[in-house]
């Protein structure tokens, strides 16, 4: 039963990290707008989410070293890392700095309008199953 909830969680949990990893990387594209040869980044978010939720399916844990035989054992899901793609500039720039900050605000809202969107998906879901328990 725990495994059915978990992997109906998976996929919301890894998109909401994706999600906020995408949102630091876009802002500090936009942070470092008027740095002097600063290359902007991105990284491929459909492809990074299904990576992740397949590793996830895997089930790669990492266990801690224990220094001591009273230490309790603990584990952790090995996370996802998205590989930081370099974005190509439709206009360039004469000081080699590629952040448009067009594209970088339309995909910072983007990004966050659709972070908010799966908040609200997942909120929908155990709204569901807290109703389905009470009954």
């Amino acid at each position: 039963m725990i495994d059915k909830l978990d992997s109906a969680f998976r996929f919301n949990q890894e998109a909401l990290n994706l999600r906020a990893r995408r949102q630091e990387v876009l802002s500090a594209n936009i942070a470092h707008a008027d740095t002097p040869g600063f290359k902007a980044r991105d990284f491929d978010f459909s492809s990074t989410l299904t990576q992740a939720v397949e590793r996830g399916r895997q089930s790669q844990s990492v266990s801690m070293t224990s220094t001591s035989s009273r230490h309790l054992s603990g584990e952790a899901q090995a996370g996802a890392e998205a590989e930081l793609l370099y974005r190509t500039p439709t206009q360039s720039s004469i000081d080699g700095n590629t952040v448009e900050m067009d594209t970088e605000r339309v995909n910072f809202a983007d990004n966050a309008m659709r972070y908010e969107m799966n908040l609200t998906v997942l909120n929908g879901r155990i709204k569901s199953l807290l109703s389905a328990i009470q009954k």
